[in-house]
Order: C-alpha cells, then structure tokens, then sequence
C-alpha cells in the first residue's frame, strides 16, 4: 500500500535541504509572486487553501518556465480582532473557547496564555505556516515577518510620512463604520463574516406635529412634493427625543444611531404609534395624514414613512391596500415626475404591468428598481414642483437636497446596509461621525485617474473583475486609516493613533526584499530613518552617508537596493474575490501614489470562494474544515487538486 504520508514527506525535507525556493538575484529573468498575508488568529481553512495553493502552482510554473520566481509569506498581526478574542477569552466565553479546544483542537494550557493577544498571535502563526509546509507550498521562509516587527514598523511610519507629504493623509471630521463596544473604527477584516461595513446617506425630510418634528428617511429628496401621507406602525413604541434644539419623535434604534452622528439627543419621553395614527402633520405648508402600516419597521431609517404611491411601487400598493380597508379614505397618487416611456402614475403601471395584488409580492423590488432607474436618467420634474420645474430628476436631488437644508426643513442620517453588521467581539456596528480623524484621501481625483491608469494597463484574471475595480474606484471616499487601539504601528506624528490593518498592508510586497536581512539580523529598527528607505525604493541620496547613519554597511545597503531593483516591481498578487473592493483596491492605489509607474504592479489574479454548506467559508462564522486537518486525513495533493 502507498504511504502519500511518507511521499509528502520525502518530498519537503529534500525541498528543504536543497534551498530550492530561497532565491537570489541571477542573470534569468524574474517573476515576482505575492498573496495576501494571513491574519493569525484561528488555523487557516480549505478556503485559503485554494488561494494560496494558486498562487504555488503559478509560481512553480513560471520556474518550469526558466523564470527564476521569488514567493514570499509574511504575518499579519496588525489589528483589533486579536484583541477582541483576547478579551473574550479573559471573559470565559464558552462558544469561542469551546471552538479552540474542539475545531482547532489548541491546548487548554495553551488557551489559557490567549488571554494576551500576540500570544494568539503567536501561536496560529506557527500553526498556518505548519499548514503551509505541510501542502508543499514553494515559500521563501526566509523573508518571513510579521506586521508588529520593529524593522516593519519602520517601513509604515516611512509609508505614512510619504503619503502625508503627498497631501493623501488628511484629517477631519468624516463618517465611518463603527463598534461601539471596542470604541474603534471597523472595517471588513473586523467584521463576522466579513461584511463591509458600507452605509448610505438618507435625507431626514422633517414633518411638523405641533411643537414635535416627526423626520421620515429618504434616498430621493426630490419626491416631497408627490407626498400624500406617512405610514406608521402602531405597534412601535416611537421615543421623543431631544435633538440639539428641537424635539423629535423618532423609533427607539433611530434615537441611539442619532447619538453617533455628532448630535446631542436627549430622550423626553415615549409615544405609542397607535396614538399618532390619524394625526395630520405639515410639510411645506402642506397637511399629511398618517396611517397606520405593520409594514414600517423600527430598525429601519426612522421607522417613520413618507408614501408617494405615484412614484414608489411599495407605496402605491400600501395605500391600494388600506383603501380596500377604509373606503373613506380618498387619496389619490401626486404625479411629479415626467419620465418617456411611463404613464402618468407611473407606480400605478408597473404595478399594474407586473400583475402585484398585495404588499408582500416580491415583484416590488423589480418594479421599484425599474421606476427609479427609468426616472433618475430619463425623468423630468413637473410643473407642480414650483422652481424646480422642468429640472431633470438627476439634477434636482442635489438642488432640492440643498433647498430643504437652507428651509432647516431637513436632515441626515446614515446607515450602515445589509445591517445589521456585527463586529468580531459581537456587537452591532453603526455609523458614526469621528472628529480629528486621520484618513486617507481616496476621494482625490488625480490619484483616482492615476489608479485607473493603471488598471487599465495590468492584467487582470478573471478579466471580467476589471469592470469591478473601476466601479470601487469611482466611489471611495475618505478612508479612516488609524484607530486607538489594536495591535500595528503608532502613527509617526500623532502617536495616539495606530496605522490600521487595511492601511498598513497594502505596499508589504516592498518589505519581502528587506526582510531576508532583517531576519539575518543585518538591519536594525534603531538605526534606520527615512533616507534608508528612499536609497532602497528610489535610488536617492548618498550610498556612504546614508550607510553611516543607518549603521549599515555599504556593500549591504547596496546589495539590498539591488535587490528591490531586480525583484521589483510586483508580477502577480493573488487573492480572493472579498478583497477586490478594499485591500486589492488600496494595493494598487498606495502603490501608483508612493512608487513611480515602472514598479506599479503588474497583474492581480481574483479566486473564488470554498463554499460550506452553500455559504462562503469564513473564520468569524465558524463553518470551517481546517486545512491541517484536512491534511492529516486526505493528504496534500487531494487538497491541492
């Protein structure tokens, strides 16, 4: 009988022996193959496996090839999530050390010592790259490194003083996704099952009832002259609260939310819906009733709804609904947009086309989507809308967004979608408005066309994922790229802020080059500045000044600038498809601001995801096969295949 066992085996040791994989620069042309790092803070699973095994296999082919081909593996420490299992563990909780002990089958002893957090750290590292030995990945082991080094510190604190005398690193007051547990910004990686944490901006349109505001939540401003009534649900106990200086009624989630958005929110007293139901509110010098609707919901904008049933398909149905119910009520749809191609009311017709007869049709969601979609590009504002009249719908968002603001007749609010979204330690993320944050300024045309620039000239596998990059592109926004806790690099110039785990990873590919001599014990943290890094990456400065003030010897400072010069810059950085809208994108982005066009990247290749039981196999949902254990009972090649 075969032992694939032993066969494995033999195979690594005589890899091992031979150094096969640790290269150097030589006269053969070179390929430079990166992936993503791990984040050490469970084993990997069968889902990794698959991106790191593609990115073996390229590298292995290229040197079939005759390329001489560099695969490097780091570490990433940088982070909160480390820090929010160490707290859990100190906590006792049982599901998380019950998944340590019975999936990742981690030593009590040893569970014991995660209450601090780089032990956690510490020890998956060694179990993934363990993993990584074990499926006969090609890796250079001696370019190693983790994200807390001190030498790799170095190297972000000289990445985020490039990026601030860039005018890339701003501060101000910006909104971002938010744990109000951790009192930390959150993005992707910190988030159960890696949800982005993306969030839309509502218009509050404010409704008068007496001495009381009532704001309903919306994403066209323009439709508040097709209003007919609000629906509320009677069944919600709404909150009055004190808003800077007026008093709103509002859902209770909406009173908390509001609480991050840099306002002051005093909560008054309570109000049942039942008991708002029938009241008439006034908007615009305009009277609304409000109707009751079950189908209101408290978590969701206000929990308070403004109904233009001749524009919004769910609204049409709503009130066709209720009228069957109380035949008194004789209200009729406002039209206020012309749009080709759609009658006068045009919910009533999709409505109508569609063959909807009640609230719950799922058929709703098409016919919204192709109502908006026909009038935002191709609608007109009507007559009745006063001095927006003959404004396209496109242009007349924005201008009646403004209009509203200068009336003090509205407001924002913004919330995360696909909520709610729960960070790592398990509590619910909102929005919030952070003051004297540090954040980097993806929102800058230039760098944006730069970035483009350089989509357009990579290779890109799938090539239908270029389409996807764009699209990112166009929408980032201001980033927040340091928090007040976790574990990573303190700012240079502001030392209550540490670099965050989406900033600091996105030029590492650089760092493999230094690492072989940071490991060699070569180079010293203490030691090394700014000129340092200038002399690596762009040549600049004087060879023996510079090795005098970085205590390194010339021949080593040159030897490591040639190095970056031959192995520069990146040829294929492998990933999976849940990094294209945040580290993929950023990778290239800090790539075309620090380095000039000849070491852009070259290629990124974009896997798929191991599905578990229909979902995507994810560390923080649990619904993983862990790869070593995978290993262990089918052997490499299977997994490998």
């Amino acid at each position: 009988m075969i032992s694939w066992d032993s066969i494995e085996t033999k195979w690594r040791t005589k890899w091992n022996q031979s150094k096969e994989f640790e290269i150097e620069p030589d006269n053969r042309p070179k390929k430079f193959i990166t992936v993503a790092y791990p984040y050490p803070n469970s084993p990997q699973h069968i889902g990794h496996g698959r991106t790191y095994t593609l990115a073996d296999v390229h590298a292995r082919f290229l040197r079939m090839k005759g390329f001489n081909t560099l695969f490097p593996m780091g570490f990433h420490y940088t982070g909160t999530p480390i820090l929010g299992m160490a707290k859990r563990v100190q906590e006792g909780e049982r599901e998380l050390i019950e998944n340590f002990e019975k999936l990742y089958h981690v030593p009590p002893q040893t569970i014991k010592e995660f209450v601090e957090p780089v032990k956690i750290a510490d020890y998956f590292h060694e179990e993934i790259k363990h993993g990584m030995i074990e499926m006969g990945y090609s890796i250079d082991w001696r370019r190693e490194f983790t994200t807390i080094d001190p030498v790799y510190k170095k190297f972000i604190e000289w990445q985020f003083r490039k990026l601030k005398s860039l005018n890339f690193v701003i501060q101000g007051s910006h909104p971002v996704g938010w744990c109000p547990k951790d009192q930390n910004p959150v993005s992707q990686h910190d988030t159960l099952g890696d949800v982005e944490p993306d969030f839309t901006e509502y218009i509050l349109v404010k409704f008068r009832l007496d001495d009381m505001i009532i704001p309903t939540a919306t994403l066209r401003p323009e439709t508040i002259f097709g209003v007919t009534n609000l629906w509320i649900n009677p069944k919600i106990t709404y909150k009055k609260v004190r808003v800077n200086d007026e008093n709103w009624i509002v859902s209770p989630e909406c009173a908390y939310k509001l609480e991050f958005l840099n306002k002051s929110v005093e909560v008054i007293s309570e109000v049942s819906g039942a008991e708002l139901v029938g009241k008439t509110v006034s908007v615009l010098d305009k009277k609304i009733p409000m109707f009751p609707a079950s189908f209101v919901e408290s978590q969701t904008g206000t929990g308070i709804v403004m109904s233009v049933p001749a524009h919004a398909p769910f609204d049409y149905q709503a009130l066709i609904d209720y009228q069957k119910q109380n035949s008194a009520i004789d209200i009729k749809p406002i039209a206020i947009i012309k749009t080709e191609g759609l009658g006068e009311i045009p919910a009533k017709e999709i409505v109508e086309k569609l063959g909807i007869t009640n609230q719950e049709d799922s058929k709703l969601d098409e016919a919204t989507n192709e109502v908006y979609s026909k009038e935002f590009y191709s609608g007109v504002l009507r007559e009745n809308t006063g001095k927006f009249a003959g404004l396209k719908v496109s242009e007349a968002k924005d201008a009646i967004k403004t209009w509203l603001s200068e009336l003090k007749n509205s407001d924002i609010l913004l919330e995360l979608n696909d909520g709610p979204i729960r960070c790592r330690c398990g509590a619910e993320c909102v929005v919030k408005l952070l003051n004297n944050q540090w954040f980097l300024n993806y929102l800058d045309k230039d760098w944006k066309n730069k970035t483009n620039q350089c989509f357009d000239k990579m290779s890109i596998l799938p090539n239908e994922i270029r389409t996807e990059f764009n699209y990112v592109v166009g929408w980032l926004r201001q980033r927040a790229c340091a928090r007040q806790h976790g574990l990573g690099t303190k700012l240079p110039w502001d030392q209550n802020w540490i670099v965050e785990s989406l900033s600091d990873s996105v030029i590492y590919m650089a760092y493999y080059v230094l690492a072989k001599y940071v490991n060699s014990s070569q180079l010293k943290a203490d030691s090394l500045s700014d000129e340092f890094f200038e002399f690596v990456f762009y040549g600049i400065g004087e060879l023996k000044q510079i090795s005098i003030k970085c205590n390194v010897p010339e021949d080593t400072l040159s030897q490591i600038r040639d190095d970056f010069v031959y192995f520069y810059p990146v040829d294929a950085r492998h990933s999976g498809r849940d990094l294209v809208p945040n580290h993929l994108t950023f990778f290239v982005l800090n790539h075309v601001a620090i380095f000039p066009e000849e070491l852009w990247p070259k290629q990124i290749v974009v896997n798929g995801s191991v599905l578990m039981d229909g979902k995507k196999m994810s560390k923080s949902m649990g619904n993983i096969i862990p790869l070593r254990k995978a290993i262990k009972e089918y052997g490499a090649d299977p997994i490998r295949l």
